[in-house]
């Protein structure tokens, strides 16, 4: 069985930083694209952040220049820094990931609640 864990998330003030992790445990083959998404509250989810097996990133352009997504393959973990936050960025952020465990398919989180408020 797979599992896609989320943390990191919490409460942080306009202009701070937040780090996400999103760890995927299971009997895992291989592990290919992994994004970030988030669902603002009373909105619907939103693509952020993609990263592929090889390192290749792609952004929303509300978050080029502040937010920074990353992985470890050898651990199976996918990171998000946030930076610079602003009210904005409030949201339950979720990962998702492409991998094989016998058959390719995605898996989702069950998502981490990122607030920001003075």
């Amino acid at each position: 069985q797979v599992q896609l864990v989320e943390s990191g998330g919490g409460l942080v003030q306009p202009g701070g930083s937040l780090r996400l992790s999103c760890a995927a445990s299971g009997s895992i083959f291989s592990i290919y694209v992994m994004r970030w998404y988030r669902q603002p509250p009373g909105k619907q989810r939103e693509w952020v952040a993609t990263i592929t097996s090889g390192g290749v990133t792609n952004y929303v352009d509300s978050v080029k220049g502040r937010f920074t997504i990353s992985r470890d393959n050898a651990k199976n973990t996918m990171y998000l820094q946030m930076n610079s936050l602003k009210y904005e960025d409030t949201a339950v952020y979720y990962c998702n990931a492409l991998l094989q465990v016998g058959v390719v398919s995605g898996y989702w989180g069950q998502g981490t609640q990122v607030t920001v408020s003075s």
